[in-house]
């Protein structure tokens, strides 16, 4: 009978340490399959540059200012010509002032003694004047008339003043505003005076609105005796008192 031979039996880690050799080992080859092409692909490339460098800048800053000119040469002053105009010489009198004072001073002779009137109507004129006077003399001046008074200022009545007497009167309208309104009220005014006795001028001291105008217009018509002082005529002013009554 035939008997059967079988190989010694491997150990399990003989088997793990092939079987890692073998898949390192196609590892390799295939990588190197793979690697190869690329490495040589990889030369027919272009370089790329060392350094890509971005600089970001703002706005570019503005010129500096031109420089300023240079200062102009002072320039020198240029002589003025003056237009002189030769002074002719003075005559040389002939008979020189002496030197020497007098040793004798006489006084000149004195002048008529003629009154200021008579001298300003001499005909021939006086010593000094004009050459022949003037024929028939000079006409004494009348002296300048007197400046006009100054207009008197009204005399207020009262005190020992008294009130001239009324000579006309004027009864004043009621209005019919005030009539329908039932208004009822005294306006006393400041009457001004002339000297001829007429009312110029009226103020209202105490009014009412609507009586005023009625009794100013009444009093302005009003007339007086004029008033006398030490013989003159004078303007005066009083106090006119005018009621409104239905």
């Amino acid at each position: 009978m035939f008997e059967a031979v079988n190989p010694p039996a491997r150990s399990r880690r003989q088997q793990f340490v092939t079987l890692t050799v073998s898949i390192v080992a196609h590892v390799a080859i295939v990588g190197g399959l793979l690697i190869l092409p690329l490495l040589y692909f990889t030369d027919q490339l272009p370089k790329p540059p060392d350094m890509l460098a971005f600089v970001v800048t703002s706005a570019p800053p503005p010129p500096p200012p031109p420089p300023p000119p240079p200062a102009a040469a002072p320039q020198k002053p240029q002589p003025v010509k003056q237009n002189v105009t030769p002074t002719p010489a003075q005559p040389v009198a002939a008979n020189p002032a002496p030197v020497e004072a007098p040793s004798e001073i006489t006084a000149p002779p004195a002048l008529p003694d003629v009154p200021v009137r008579e001298l300003a109507g001499l005909e021939g004129g006086v010593v000094g004047g004009i050459a022949g006077g003037v024929p028939g003399g000079v006409p004494e001046m009348a002296p300048p008339p007197p400046p006009p008074p100054a207009p008197a200022k009204p005399v207020r009545i009262g005190g020992t003043i008294a009130e001239p007497k009324l000579v006309h009167r004027v009864q004043p309208d009621y209005p019919q505003i005030a009539v329908d309104a039932r208004k009822e009220g005294i306006v006393i005014l400041e009457a001004t005076v002339d000297t001829n006795g007429a009312v110029q001028q009226v103020r209202v001291l105490r009014s009412e609105p609507l009586l005023d105008k009625a009794a100013a217009d009444a009093v302005k018509q009003w007339r007086y005796v004029p008033l006398q002082l030490n013989g003159q005529a004078q303007p005066f002013i009083l106090t006119v008192t005018v009621s409104f009554n239905l």
